[in-house]
């Protein structure tokens, strides 16, 4: 009998530039969790047969930020082969969310079945009585709305729903969070993999963080509650993995330091390292508190880990204490910071411009604090957003505040509301400016200094060169960034004039020439550097405040503690603490 065939077609859409055209790239950087997991949960359906054994699935596994997306070509092929739809698309940010409905058009006009789902539809279900606008526009078109996650069951019914042409309005599992133990394993294949630059894959291994960050959306819609895969799962994950020749991952958990199952997950992948000599490396996010924790840093090293992001987030603590982020601690972040370099680490970390406290000096000053007293080598900056699905976002819906009506612009690089104490320009210099004060060709220098003299690892120049120019070059955030943009004259957003062809392609072409020259131009730059700075016979011997080991008493003199009235507190609280551990060592015991 021949099978009637189920085309299956996931999207991961981008956003659009101020221009009205998608970020897009030949090469992109960032992989999609998401898309992987999602792709993951669908193998699986197809080999349960979920639709029986008489349906034949044809899926596509499409990432924007890599992949133009021609709709009518997909749906030709559809015409073509015959058979039913259905058009995913996942993992949809705030940013996404007009990109998506833009895309879905063509698909409603043929008929075919869209669902949108990911953060922007789960935060607005989860925090918000009244859902915006746009999404009760995008379910008027018809476009069914997923908020919560697909695992443990919920795509076989979404699956049997557009198999049926009986699409449910809303799915909302945003209550009964599923546990990871045992369940489909993220995947991609390589071609879509191949997508990415530096062929990085990525997976999670737990959801859910335990802190209550006023701007996070996390908590909110994957819970407090943290749930976590097995180190069977995760073994599954790289050996799948290595079998089409990808070994960088990228694991996506917002804290892995939190993950109660930490070691026996380092156990395993130190088992597949050092026992089968597997090739494994990974990047992973941890929380500034991660040093505390006995043996932590020296399995995940031994693990695979070469690069760390940690939410610095900012070095005011009346900052910290505002958004409820109570776990920094600017005591640590010296020791947690050098801790990860003696292992060889490379240290990427982000920092909130706009906290209530923050002016246009005060960013730059404490910068400048940054770049002297922490050896961090990639900066990222972000502008505060109230993102939807953060309880920032609510209060300010619930108040009446202003916030921009456009989703379009909640990417944490513009500026969606106003501030207590910056005008709005001034606001949006200083997120300019930050780029630029950090990565100042001397501070590069130093970077480059303070990384060959950990003698292992670390990182190169010309990575700090193109990290900095994603944005000083394309004004795109680096984590949205890629190799060679790619602008496609009708792809403009919708609602935008279609540019004449004569104006768009020579300014396309010339732009694209001008930028990709003045990279290779700064990196024929910082690979001088690097060769001289790696010729430099007392490379080893370089040592600046930042690399110096923290000391007693050296408090007194550091700027991180001593120019803010939070931070001369925070250190007040530690002399506090020390000062009663000193005391309760002292007392003999009564024993």
């Amino acid at each position: 009998m021949r099978k009637e065939i189920f085309h299956i077609v996931m999207i991961k859409p981008t956003h659009y530039d101020a221009d009205g055209y998608p970020i897009q790239w030949l090469r992109s950087v960032m992989p999609s969790n998401t898309l992987a997991s999602i792709n993951g949960l669908l193998l699986d359906c197809i080999d349960r047969q979920v639709l029986g054994p008489g349906v034949e699935f044809r899926t596509q596994t499409l990432d924007e930020t890599n992949t133009r997306i021609r709709p009518d070509r997909i749906i030709r092929q559809i015409r073509r082969d015959g058979g039913r739809a259905f058009i995913l698309f996942v993992g949809v940010q705030t940013n996404q969310f007009p990109r998506a409905v833009d895309l879905a058009q063509p698909f409603l006009a043929a008929g075919l079945p869209v669902a949108i789902g990911g953060f922007h539809v789960s935060g607005c279900r989860a925090m918000l009585k009244e859902q915006p606008s746009e999404i009760v526009a995008a379910r008027a078109q018809g476009i069914s709305m997923f908020a919560g996650e697909l695992e443990d069951g919920r795509l076989d019914e979404v699956l049997r729903d557009a198999w049926a042409g009986a699409l449910k309005p809303d799915y909302d599992y945003l209550n009964d969070l599923p546990s990871l133990e045992g369940q489909p394993i993220p995947f991609l294949d390589r071609d879509t993999v191949g997508g990415t630059s530096a062929n990085y894959t990525s997976f999670d291994l737990g959801r859910g963080c335990p802190y209550q960050c006023s701007f996070c959306t996390i908590i909110n819609v994957q819970g407090r509650k943290s749930r976590f895969r097995t180190p069977d799962d995760l073994e599954e994950i790289i050996r799948a993995n290595l079998a089409q020749d990808v070994f960088k991952f990228f694991v996506t958990d917002d804290d892995l330091a939190r993950n109660r199952n930490w070691e026996s997950l380092f156990d395993r992948l130190i088992h597949l390292k050092e026992v089968e000599g597997l090739d494994i490396r990974l990047t992973i996010q941890v929380d500034m508190l991660c040093h505390k924790i006995d043996g932590f840093i020296d399995k995940a090293c031994r693990a695979g880990v070469e690069r760390v992001f940690m939410g610095l987030e900012n070095i005011n603590p009346d900052n910290l204490l505002e958004a409820n982020k109570r776990q920094n601690k600017i005591t640590e972040y010296r020791a947690m910071i050098q801790k990860w370099r003696e292992f060889g680490c490379t240290i990427i970390a982000g920092y909130i411009l706009g906290f209530p406290h923050d002016t246009y000096d005060s960013i730059q000053r404490d910068i400048r604090i940054v770049q002297e007293e922490l050896p961090i080598d990639l900066l990222e900056f972000f502008i505060l957003t109230p993102l939807p699905g953060s309880a920032d976002h609510k209060k300010l819906a619930e108040d009446g505040v202003w916030m921009d009506p456009d989703p379009n612009k909640y990417d944490a690089a513009q500026r969606v509301t106003h501030h207590g104490k910056m005008t709005d320009s001034e606001w949006e210099q200083a997120y300019h400016d930050a780029w630029f004060t950090y990565y100042t060709p001397e501070h590069i220098e130093r970077i480059g200094r303070r990384s060959l003299a950990q003698k292992n690892k670390g990182i190169n120049l010309d990575e700090v060169t193109e990290f900095f120019s994603a944005y000083s070059l394309e004004r795109v955030h680096p984590l949205e960034s890629g190799l060679f943009r790619r602008r496609h004259r009708r792809d403009r957003r919708a609602g935008l004039p279609l540019e004449n062809s004569l104006t768009f392609y020579p300014r396309y072409w010339g732009g694209s020439a001008v930028s990709v020259l003045r990279l290779a131009w700064r990196i024929w730059r910082a690979n001088r550097l690097q060769k001289r700075l790696e010729a430099d016979p007392k490379r080893y011997d370089y040592r600046d405040l930042a690399t110096t080991p923290p000391e007693a008493g050296e408090t007194a003199s550091l700027a991180l503690f001593q120019e803010t009235t939070g931070g001369q507190k925070a250190v007040q609280r530690e002399q506090v603490i020390v000062k009663a551990r000193e005391k309760a060592v002292a007392v003999p015991s009564l024993r």
